[in-house]
């Protein structure tokens, strides 16, 4: 009986052990996945686009998402109008989604839906 117990007990001390890894996990990360995911939903399209484009973008009245700063490595994501986008020669389309193609791009140029409909 005794070493029913002790397994039980040990068991429930791995559970708690588990549990607490990822609740310091959720904390440390203070939101950042759900932000990042909101970001997506908001965007119709995505495009991988060099830093010095980037930059233009931002240089021409274009605001930086904050949620790109804060993962690592940081990433420069930009809302920009389709129009403005097809402007962009180099710009290469990736989905829409926390893939490997948009996780490993350095900046991403998010086209919105459109909201005029």
């Amino acid at each position: 009986m005794n070493s029913s117990l002790e397994r039980r007990v040990k068991q429930l001390r791995s559970r708690v052990l588990v549990r607490s890894w990822d609740y310091r996990q959720r904390r440390h990360a203070r939101g950042v996945w759900f932000r990042l995911r909101r970001v997506l939903a908001d965007a119709s399209a995505a495009y991988v686009i060099s830093s010095d484009e980037a930059r233009g973008l931002i240089a021409e009245g274009y605001r930086a998402e904050p949620v790109g700063a804060e993962i690592e490595p940081p990433k420069l994501i930009v809302f920009v109008p389709a129009a403005r986008l097809a402007q962009i020669a180099s710009a290469r389309p990736v989905p829409v989604r926390l893939g490997r193609e948009w996780l490993s791009a350095e900046c991403l140029a998010l086209t919105p839906f459109d909201t005029t409909a």
